[in-house]
């Protein structure tokens, strides 16, 4: 299949966490898309931190979009010029005060590819331990709690919790991971 064409190319919102791009694009086959918008967000960071007891850091902290309390996973975006390591590392000391000597690239995958930009980067911290308080950004209020891994999974599977879709999607590579481990 033959690659489209952009015609043209305008922002017409930019702020530093999302830029809003509005192309004019020539498809395979002559037909014209416009105008089609496309969302120009960083790269994305979550983690699967798992003590040395197995339990699972997670946070729990206001979403407005659906006005609720969510629990979720360390997550964060990644800055300009970091690297995905770096920022994962960052936020979850940020946001739980806790660290780990030993991490893992889960996978990494794009958002949402119809219409963003960038790439969420799935990690897996080992032996987290709290060493710092909290160290939180203007705005955030994030509740630190563990789970044991095993009640954790049992609560998504059966819907008590309801983690977001892209941290669904690092469980999955969690557990991808641990079967061929044969953990």
């Amino acid at each position: 299949m033959a690659k489209a064409k952009v015609l043209a190319s305008r922002y017409t919102f930019a702020d530093p966490w999302l830029r809003l791009r509005s192309d004019s694009v020539l498809l395979p086959g002559g037909r014209l898309l416009s105008p089609c918008h496309i969302f120009e967000y960083p790269d994305w960071v979550d983690v699967i931190a798992l003590t040395a007891e197995l339990e699972v850091v997670l946070v729990d902290q206001y979403r407005h979009a659906v006005g609720q309390i969510r629990t979720e996973f360390p997550a964060g975006v990644v800055d300009d010029g970091e690297e995905p390591m770096a920022a994962i590392k960052r936020e979850l000391l940020e946001e739980t005060g806790y660290a780990s000597e030993q991490w893992y690239l889960l996978g990494s995958a794009p958002v949402n590819p119809a219409l963003q930009t960038n790439r969420i980067h799935c990690f897996l911290a080992l032996e987290a331990h709290k060493v710092a308080e909290q160290d939180l950004d203007e705005g955030e209020a994030i509740r630190t709690h563990e789970l044991p891994l095993s009640e954790f999974i049992e609560q998504v599977e059966v819907g008590s919790l309801e983690l977001p879709a892209l941290q669904l999607a690092s469980l999955y590579l969690l557990q991808t991971c641990l079967r061929r481990l044969r953990f």
